[in-house]
């Protein structure tokens, strides 16, 4: 099977999925987006509002500024993979519950899978947690582990992980708008 038609049977389980209530209050499920042979591939926790309205992860604020901080290593969308934890938006947007995470993430790890990213970015607390105990990485606050590069030796293909604040939080403090623009320089060092 193509990793197109791999990826196009995800996204119909994703929309036909039931395993938790969340699917009672969302509008579109946010499966992903971008190239599905990027290198490169962005982790957030949950879709907000604005995806879900749209079913596209990373288009309201903060997907602005994401694009902002592309641009500034010469990368577009379509360069890269963008997903989520989960894959439905969180009543009021809420953080995911782990039992939400808990029931989403095969949908995740099988877009890794067939992505094969060289680089994983997880965007802040949840997605970082997702990604570090995936890996079996010693897990800290993202205060503590942001823009710094750790690599998984657990599976044959070595993988980069670049932890990094999520861009939401650029909105709310801009003073971290400075911090997520030196971070993203550490990835254009591995792409």
């Amino acid at each position: 099977m193509t990793k197109a038609k791999e990826m196009e049977k995800i996204k119909n389980s994703i929309k036909k999925c039931r395993k938790c209530n969340i699917y009672k209050t969302r509008k579109n499920p946010v499966f992903g987006y971008g190239s599905i042979n990027a290198e490169i591939l962005f982790i957030g926790e949950a879709p907000g509002y604005s995806e879900d309205i749209q079913g596209l992860p990373f288009i309201g604020r903060a997907g602005k500024l994401l694009n902002e901080l592309l641009e500034s290593i010469n990368l577009k969308r379509e360069d890269v993979y963008i997903a989520n934890i989960i894959k439905c938006r969180p009543p009021n947007n809420r953080n995911p519950l782990k039992s939400e995470i808990s029931h989403c993430k095969d949908y995740l790890e099988k877009q890794i899978e067939i992505i094969k990213p060289k680089i994983v970015v997880p965007f802040g607390n949840f997605a970082s947690s997702f990604v570090f105990k995936k890996y079996d990485l010693k897990i800290d606050k993202i205060s503590k582990i942001h823009g710094k590069v750790f690599n998984n030796n657990k599976s044959s293909k070595n993988i980069k992980i670049i932890p990094l604040f999520h861009p939401a939080v650029a909105i709310y403090n801009p003073n971290k708008k400075s911090i997520l623009l030196n971070d993203f320089k550490i990835i254009k060092k591995y792409k």
